[in-house]
């Protein structure tokens, strides 16, 4: 499995960066972990629009969809040029219709539901889903080729369910949109102690803090982490490839 992070910024892209989007590729196919602001962009450094095998999503907040726009009308574009391509299926869950519904654009995407409470297979990819707590219903994934396994947090205050979720990962990439002096409870974020405490109780490997604030000395979050955490912590960053 091979997965880079295409961007890593929270609520909206930092200049020339993009918000949350990660590249997972195994065995020649290409899923697209969300698609938030400027990730479209981002992903044609690894490949083209029409490469993409499958989009699935966390949630409908725009720093995790944005992009979902200008994809649709990418693939509408390649193909017109002739470009092979399938009719692509973005994964969403269905508790919000109207945001679902606008994954089905034509026959170039079309929206496909998942039950969180069922393991959904997506080419190579068992994916399992988590509830997370945030202002709109938002799930974790936790995805595993049947060799490694890889949990995103997607957006989510702290919760002791992660802990069992993430047992044993690879790689844990967790969001950390706040400093460990601040108290995300009431927004639906965690902050750099938040995710250290999940990673050293779960026994991860590795330790990604993403969905970064814009503000403050980001070197502090790895920092705080590395007081409770005595594995492997870094700070996302765009093109940051991660390859069992």
């Amino acid at each position: 499995m091979k997965v880079t992070i295409l961007g890593q910024w929270g609520g909206f892209p930092k200049v020339n960066g993009a918000s949350s989007g990660y590249l997972f590729q195994h065995e020649g196919f290409n899923l697209l972990v969300d698609c938030g602001s400027a990730v479209l962009s981002k992903v044609q450094n690894y490949i083209e629009v029409e490469e993409l095998d499958a989009v699935i999503l966390s949630h409908y907040h725009p720093d995790h969809i944005a992009d979902i726009g200008p994809l649709q009308h990418g693939r509408l574009v390649k193909h017109h040029l002739g470009k092979k391509q399938i009719n692509l299926p973005i994964y969403g869950h269905t508790f919000n219709q109207l945001e679902f519904s606008r994954l089905t654009y034509k026959t170039f995407t079309r929206g496909v539901p998942y039950n969180p409470d069922e393991p959904l297979k997506v080419g190579p990819f068992t994916i399992t889903f988590m509830k997370t707590k945030h202002p709109v219903d938002c799930y974790a994934m936790r995805i595993t080729d049947g060799y490694s396994t890889v949990v995103y947090t997607a957006d989510s205050s702290y919760l002791a369910s992660f802990i069992s979720f993430s047992k044993d990962a690879d790689l844990f990439l967790c969001e950390c949109n706040l400093y460990a002096d601040m108290d995300g409870t009431e927004m639906g974020h965690m902050n750099s102690t938040d995710a250290a405490a999940i990673a050293a109780s779960s026994n991860v490997k590795n330790l990604v803090l993403t969905h970064l604030p814009h503000f403050g000395e980001l070197k502090e979050l790895v920092n705080d982490a590395k007081r409770s955490f005595s594995g492997e912590v870094q700070l996302a960053e765009e093109g940051w490839v991660w390859e069992t």
